[in-house]
């Protein structure tokens, strides 16, 4: 019987291509749901790996070299392109023809999923569902292309016409905007005469570009934003499964035990080490940038003899140290929580620098991180014997990815805004005079020494506390010069001076405590003020956070009844 439907070959290869889009796009989301490689794509590739002769990857190898994966998944695509593009054309023939190759294809993503290694039955979630999306794509699509002119007729009252039959292909398929029967008959449909229908129920079709065209474009929207947020799941979910499976190295030069002492052990007080969930995170960062270890490199430039370029297998390999080190933050107020002590693990920030030979004349490094944010550092700093890292290790355990994963700088002595740079990848050694970093322009200082500052943690301020005697408890710092003694006076009566806890070395902060305070009833003022071992106070007088470091002492207010 003679086709009464006739496509254009470009559009119902654009019909089977958008609808394979789409298959790829949802079920790339839905893997970054359920697990990354459940995604069939890869399943098809990693499959396509297992069952190739030796010789033919010796080959790819050879010839390709790190790209032969690249390449093997650029194959994949054009494949499963040139199939859906055939799927469009049997779909306007009979979409039952199209929606039996999408099934096809969901049985050879299903198996290639089932067929790896610790595959579960829900990994075959991602493919059906990537299916089933397409289906429903090719359905509409057909649809929306071929539409019976004049609605229903009393043959095909559904309207259902143009999902079933046949349609012919090609040459004699393309629009038609001639005139209508020999009577002169037709209809205008969107501006262009359409032949009529001849006989009820056994009309032609004509081709409808617009509407095609309308549908294709809200299906590439939708394979769009799925693929999108299916890459982001999935990075994310390959990130933290590397992170987790890290293990880290002993370093070389391993931090000494920690003193007794350390640790005051008062309930409320801030721990000696900040807990990875506790620590403090200020960045710019909207979405955390998810980096690959495997993916990861840093590149040292501009003003070095030897340019350098380093992968994280690379930084493993070079001697790593341990340090405790305290951060802070340069907008953390006067009494803030922007502060937090670790241990950390990395190789030698300076080790690195030397290694690339700092030219004379450079003064700064402008680093850089995974997603653009840039950080100024003075070269002098990072050189002088300090512990400054990268870092990639943080209380016995990878970084967080939220604190830099894989890598980051660590410099004591600095605020983090001209330091700390999370996510690093470039270093580029330079001058203050020819550079500036992200914050400088925003009137932030070039230079960014951490002030020596002092906190009350017991009581909180506000805090109703009951007479008699009372631990009065908080943490000082004063990177890279160490705290030399805290004092406390109460209603602005006499300076009384706390007792310290142990500080294992000049970059971490200091407990300290008072505990011989008796607390009458009323209310009362308290205040707190550092000594570094430069022999510096710590000034009464406030200063915002802006544009190098807020100053002032801590002050809380109390309630004793």
């Amino acid at each position: 019987m003679e086709s009464n439907r006739r496509v254009p070959l470009w559009a119902a290869a654009l019909i089977g291509l958008v609808s394979g889009a789409v298959a790829v796009g949802v079920s790339l989301l839905v893997a970054g749901l359920v697990k990354a490689s459940a995604f069939p794509v890869v399943a098809v590739g990693n499959a396509a790996v297992d069952l190739t002769p030796a010789a033919l990857k010796d080959f790819a190898i050879r010839t390709f070299g790190e790209n032969d994966k690249t390449v093997l998944l650029t194959g994949i695509f054009l494949v499963l392109a040139a199939i859906a593009a055939a799927v469009g054309v049997l779909a306007v023939r009979d979409v039952r023809y199209g929606l039996a190759g999408l099934a096809a294809f969901g049985v050879v993503g299903v198996l290639a999923v089932l067929t790896r290694p610790g595959a579960a039955a829900v990994d075959v979630v991602p493919t059906v569902a990537g299916v089933a999306a397409a289906m429903f794509a090719l359905h509409r699509l057909v649809a929306r292309a071929l539409a019976p002119v004049g609605g229903p007729s009393e043959a095909d009252p559904s309207g259902a016409g143009p999902h079933g039959g046949r349609a012919a292909v090609g040459g004699g398929g393309e629009e038609r905007h001639g005139g209508g029967s020999a009577g002169g008959e037709g209809e205008e449909r969107y501006g262009a005469p359409v032949p009529p229908v001849m006989r009820a129920g056994n009309g032609p079709y004509p081709f409808d570009r617009r509407r095609l065209l309308i549908g294709t474009l809200g299906g590439v929207a939708v394979a769009g934003v799925a693929g999108l947020a299916g890459r982001m799941l999935s990075s994310r979910a390959e990130v933290a499964a590397a992170r987790v499976g890290m293990a880290l190295p002993r370093p070389a030069v391993p931090a000494a035990p920690l003193p007794a002492g350390v640790d005051l052990r008062i309930r409320g007080l801030s721990p000696f080490v900040t807990p990875n969930h506790d620590f403090y995170r200020v960045d710019t960062a909207l979405v955390v940038p998810q980096v690959d270890p495997r993916n990861w490199t840093l590149r040292i430039h501009g003003m070095v003899d030897r340019p350098v370029e380093l992968t994280f297998a690379d930084l493993m390999k070079r001697p790593l140290e341990e340090a405790d080190i305290t951060l802070c933050c340069v907008s953390n107020e006067v009494g803030g929580p922007y502060v937090g002590n670790a241990r950390w693990l990395g190789t030698s920030l300076a080790g690195v620098l030397r290694d690339a030979g700092v030219r004379k004349g450079a003064d700064m490094l402008l680093s850089t991180s995974a997603d653009g944010w840039t950080c100024g550092t003075p070269v002098d700093v990072v050189l002088d014997g300090r512990d400054a890292l990268l870092a990639f290790g943080m209380n016995g355990e990878a970084l967080p990815v939220e604190h830099g994963f894989p890598v980051r700088q660590v410099v004591p002595g600095l605020y983090g805004y001209v330091s700390a740079t999370k996510w690093v990848t470039d270093i580029k050694v330079t001058r203050f005079d020819r550079d500036e970093a992200y914050w400088t322009p925003k009137g932030w200082s070039a230079m960014g020494p951490v002030k020596t500052q002092s906190r009350i943690d017991l009581p909180r301020d506000g805090a109703r506390v009951a007479p008699g005697r009372t631990v009065i408890a908080g943490v000082a710092w004063a990177q890279h010069k160490g705290v030399e003694a805290v004092e406390v006076r109460i209603d602005r009566g006499q300076w009384r001076q706390a007792r310290l806890a142990v500080a294992p070395t000049a970059d971490t902060w200091r407990q300290w405590v008072v505990d011989d305070w008796d607390a009458t009833p009323g209310s009362h003022t308290i205040e707190v003020r550092a000594t570094d071992a430069t022999g510096y106070t710590q000034t009464p007088d406030l200063a915002p956070v802006a544009p190098d470091g807020a100053t002032g002492w801590h002050t809380v207010s109390v309630d004793v009844a």
